[in-house]
């Protein structure tokens, strides 16, 4: 397998964290809370303008780059080759090499994130299917290992190409330069979709959500609400801000509410004290097999 210099990893992760802090401060609180969420403080966050300047740029290149032409190529991209075969905790340790852990910035590996993340939603009492959705939510970020154009087409918040770009999505400015938003088609509110069509046929801009998602869907045993916490985790525009009502349907309306209830530990669970990997390496190994193969394509 192809290595990438340490630093791309690390850039990669600094600007991830960046677009964490930004929904953190930018986030509402749902009306169902998460004992997890009530007990965070989350004043301990850096400042909303402390991120801006990095993030706004990240995003004014997503913008712009993330069309309808791109996302059809990386779609049959993906289809069309196997990067890698490997299992899921396999694909956690490879994860875990792309940033550098000596680096002063940088307190936290990426599988402490992960467990971060896992633990959290086991001491809330949560189904193993949601504590194994949680382990391995960000594995999508191995698109960076795989042949990413940037770090545009992996990471930052999702929203439907194929349409009208919301006003709801981040930064909604910086979509001047998409040449989608002039497009007679692609520019219109329902652009290629029919109304209510449901978000299961519709185009989600390309990045680890979408890519793992569809790494995992035929590949594991996870409940759809599962696969909706990992699919729909960075589309902000759609859960939180309510944008698309136009395209959802029943069942995206009731999966909902899943993908609320994941938001908390994804966003609020990082701190900078370390996991005991080897301590609860074999409760993970043990809710993975129960999920997913030995071995997975990716």
């Amino acid at each position: 397998m192809s290595s990438i210099p340490t630093q791309s990893g690390h850039e990669l992760y600094v600007t991830s964290d960046a677009i964490d802090e930004v929904n953190i401060i930018k986030g509402k609180m749902w009306n169902d809370k998460s004992e997890f969420d009530e007990s965070m403080d989350k004043s301990q966050f850096r400042d909303y303008d402390a991120a801006c300047d990095r993030v706004k740029k990240f995003y004014k290149e997503q913008h712009e780059k993330q069309t309808v032409a791109f996302n059809i190529k990386a779609r049959v991209d993906f289809k069309s080759r196997k990067r890698a075969r490997m299992g899921v905790w396999e694909a956690i340790e490879l994860l875990n090499t792309l940033i550098d852990e000596s680096d002063p910035d940088t307190s936290m590996s990426q599988i402490d994130h992960l467990l971060q993340t896992a633990e959290a939603i086991r001491r809330d009492g949560q189904p193993e299917w949601m504590q194994a959705t949680g382990l391995l939510h960000d594995l999508g970020k191995l698109l960076l290992l795989f042949g990413s154009e940037g770090q545009w087409d992996v990471v930052g918040d999702t929203f439907v190409v194929g349409c009208k770009f919301s006003d709801k999505i981040i930064y909604p400015e910086t979509f001047k330069s998409n040449p989608d938003s002039c497009d007679a088609v692609y520019s219109t509110e329902y652009g290629i979709y029919k109304p209510h069509c449901g978000l299961d046929n519709v185009m989600l801009s390309w990045g680890h959500d979408e890519y793992l998602y569809n790494v995992l869907k035929d590949q594991s045993s996870l409940p759809a609400e599962g696969l909706a916490m990992i699919r729909y985790h960075s589309f902000y525009p759609w859960h939180r801000e309510g944008a698309y009502s136009h395209l959802t349907n029943e069942k995206d309306e009731q999966i909902l509410e899943a993908v609320k209830a994941f938001n908390p530990y994804d966003l609020y669970s990082k701190c900078d004290e370390p996991c005991n990997v080897e301590q609860l390496r074999p409760y993970y190994q043990n809710l993975i097999a129960k999920f997913f193969l030995p071995v997975l394509d990716w």
